[in-house]
């Protein structure tokens, strides 16, 4: 069989690139190419509604979710400042409405910037000059952690809270907190808030008191309320995974969407019960947490552990989504109290720092299915950034160590493609002679190949091993928030946003063209003429990837043309 093996790299480089693209549709929660989407996403009015209302949980009443009369009650925002988060917390209903994150900056509002000289226009974040937010309230965006009770007329998210007096600046101390306490129903509710210096969690404890003269058995929830609209800067070739995440002991990591909770609703409004909402996620746990991620960030509630907890998720208004917790108190006699301790993190996602929080947290890093080899791969890249201390050049550290790790198998095939460049002439006169009757040219063909000693898929096989560590490769960069916004040299001011002046792909594509060059040349002019035109429609893809990842393509080419250079000369004339 006449196989030109040049034909199945590119074929296996290009099943690679859509199975990658595949990879990321379906974290960012996109449907797969390779199954029909059967899935309608929601058309809701982007402004979403103000004041969220707590669904109902298993056996637990809904929660009624109207504002308070605001001739009764004068709302205020008190704002906590530490030296890694600044939150303001809306005293109506004791609500954290604002998080910005000190040390990272945000990407900004998308605008149009000519790349490549202005032979294309693709979407570039701006300078990026404000902090990060994760939780905030505006007219296209909401995004609130809220808590309260259920089980009777009880404070919710909805009640006036008033403050106690007390430091709201971290100053020369290790911690600060904020004390705000609402009375409904004949129950006291005081949410205690603690922020500690360095530290991107806030301990939320909830003080319940029975200050009435029956006893009730209230119920707190904690949830956390999303629009389903996606961040700013979020565009098709710069999308990411944004929407609730869920962690328990006995079904583990679970990722949803906005979409499937809108699917979820509307099947549940047409039938009248809860069923579909049910079917997305395990209905009671013993521990675990919930959380909302998104690209590089996120904010998760961590009840306390061994706590039973009924889930929920909710659509709660137009284009309003919630996921929380029901954590069941005791029943309070007159004068009796409960106390409850949780943890809400909403900071980077640094596998250290969420390893500390809760078990699985650290999962919200989604290196996709190929965990197994990102998690050491990036381990790795940490201990070469320690000693270099630039993102840019520990990429191309790491890109020799891949290479020299790879090169028994890259020699293997780069000697098996000398081999195959040396033959061509035969392969030529073969082709010639039995032009007429394939069968008979296969079969000359592989009686060359036999002679020669030659495998035709003995260049193949290095890349199809080679092929996972690039795949996870991409995930390390993609999920990783330490090479976010790390610069390398000039120009690549940031690692994990495309190049702005698409340097790094036209070499890839120059790498690629040389590559091609030093390959035995197919038979075919047409095959040919395609062989030479494939390195620019795949560089013109990385115009859109990460320039951390160009920057890995193109230094690997580098060294495989000087590795494939050196092999060829050196093994040309023992192959003669």
């Amino acid at each position: 069989m006449d196989i030109n093996k040049r034909t199945i790299l590119w074929i296996v480089f290009s099943v690679s690139l859509v199975i990658l693209w595949n990879e990321w549709m379906i974290s960012n929660g996109k449907p797969s190419m390779f199954s029909a989407n059967t899935e309608q996403t929601a058309k809701a009015p982007a402004t979403p509604a103000k004041t969220a209302a707590l669904p109902a949980a298993a056996g637990v009443p809904a929660l009624p979710g109207d504002a308070v009369d605001p001739a009764a009650f004068k709302r205020e925002v008190i704002t906590i400042t530490t030296d890694v988060i600044k939150v303001d917390i809306d005293t109506l209903g004791g609500q954290v409405k604002r998080l910005e994150l000190l040390k990272f900056k945000g990407a900004g509002n998308p605008g149009w910037f000519g790349g490549c000289f202005g032979l294309f226009k693709v979407c570039q974040p701006d300078d990026g000059k404000q902090n990060e937010v994760l939780f905030d309230e505006g007219a296209n965006h909401t995004y609130l952690a809220q808590s309260g009770l259920v089980g009777g007329p009880f404070p919710t998210h909805a009640s006036g809270f008033t403050v106690q007096p007390g430091v709201r600046t971290l100053a020369d101390g290790k911690q600060i907190q904020l004390v705000m306490e609402a009375v409904e129903g004949g129950v006291k509710l005081t949410k205690t808030f603690t922020f500690k210096r360095g530290d991107y969690v806030i301990d939320v404890r909830h003080d319940v008191s029975n200050v009435g003269a029956a006893p009730v058995t209230p119920q707190l929830y904690l949830q956390l309320t999303h629009d389903g609209n996606k961040p700013v800067g979020d565009s098709f070739f710069n999308s990411s995974f944004t929407g609730p995440t869920l962690y328990t002991p006995q079904d583990k990591y679970q990722k949803l969407t906005f979409e499937k909770i809108e699917k979820a609703a509307l099947e549940d409004e047409k039938k009248g019960n809860d069923n579909a909402m049910k079917g997305l996620h395990p209905a009671t746990a013993n521990g675990g947490w919930f959380a909302i991620s998104q690209h590089f960030f996120v904010s998760a509630f961590v009840p306390p552990e061994n706590a039973k907890r009924d889930i929920f998720t909710k659509k709660v208004g137009p284009n309003l989504y919630a996921i929380g917790n029901v954590l069941p108190l005791p029943t309070l006699a007159p004068g009796a109290s409960a106390s409850m301790d949780s943890k809400l993190y909403s900071g980077p996602q640094i596998a250290h720092l969420l390893e500390n929080v809760s078990p699985g947290l650290e999962l919200v890093k989604d290196y996709g299915w190929l965990t197994i080899i990102a998690k050491p791969m990036f381990w790795v890249m940490e201990q070469i950034h320690s000693v270099l201390g630039n993102w840019g050049w520990t990429i191309i550290a790491f890109t020799i160590l891949i290479k020299l790790l790879f090169f028994p198998l890259s020699a293997a095939g780069y000697r098996s493609m000398a081999k195959m460049k040396l033959v061509t002439p035969k392969m030529q006169a073969i082709r010639e002679r039995f032009k007429g009757d394939p069968q008979k040219m296969n079969q000359a063909t592989m009686e060359l190949y036999k002679t020669e000693k030659i495998n035709p898929l003995g260049g193949c096989l290095p890349i199809l091993i080679q092929m996972p560590v690039f795949i996870a490769l991409y995930w390390v960069l993609n999920a990783s928030v330490e090479i976010r916004g790390a610069p390398w040299i000039g120009w690549i001011t940031d690692l994990a946003q495309h190049d702005p002046w698409c340097i790094l792909p036209v070499l890839y594509a120059i790498s690629m063209f040389i590559t091609t060059k030093l390959n035995p040349a197919p038979a075919d002019p047409m095959q040919a003429k395609m062989m030479l035109f494939m390195p620019l429609a795949f560089s013109v893809m990385f115009f859109f990837f990460p320039s951390g990842l160009v920057l890995y393509w193109v230094v690997n080419n580098v060294l495989s043309i000087g590795q494939q250079w050196v092999i060829t000369k050196k093994y040309a004339p023992a192959v003669k």
